[in-house]
């Protein structure tokens, strides 16, 4: 039987990243956007004028998951490019959310999914990035 080809079926320049532990991390990614995503809009729908900042920021990190997920499945140098990009503004962000909520816990009556570092997401939103964009950089000349 002769060899089948995989990358036949995949678009020219399409290189997969979400082989090996590109896979979970799809799959992290994907429950953070849920998380996310179903966090951010109860309460922007229920209690925007409670705290405002901490709503739209959660809203802000469910898009940033949302493209880096859409980015690992396309998959292609521009896509992990991309990917790469978004993770390491999700990770300023993460950091630039954590120290604010520290340093003035009164600007936020309100959790966001960055608060503490991501505390209430076991730290998932300070280590997914980092994680993220070493899997994007040893995958570079594979995408």
């Amino acid at each position: 039987m002769p060899e089948t080809n995989t990358t036949a079926t995949e678009p020219a320049g399409r290189g997969r990243l979400v082989s090996g532990p590109g896979l979970l991390l799809v799959w992290l990614y994907g429950v953070m956007v849920v998380g996310a995503v179903s966090r951010s809009a109860y309460q922007m729908s229920t209690e925007f004028d409670r705290a405002p900042l901490a709503y739209s920021l959660s809203g802000a990190a469910a898009l940033a998951y949302a493209f880096i997920t859409y980015s690992l499945v396309r998959g292609g140098e521009r896509a992990r490019k991309a990917a790469l990009v978004c993770c390491a503004v999700e990770l300023a962000g993460v950091l630039a959310v954590g120290t604010w909520t520290l340093v003035r816990p009164e600007a936020f009556p309100d959790a966001t999914v960055w608060s503490d570092f991501g505390m209430g997401y076991l730290f998932i939103p300070v280590i997914l990035p980092i994680t993220g964009m070493l899997w994007l950089r040893a995958r570079r000349d594979t995408a």
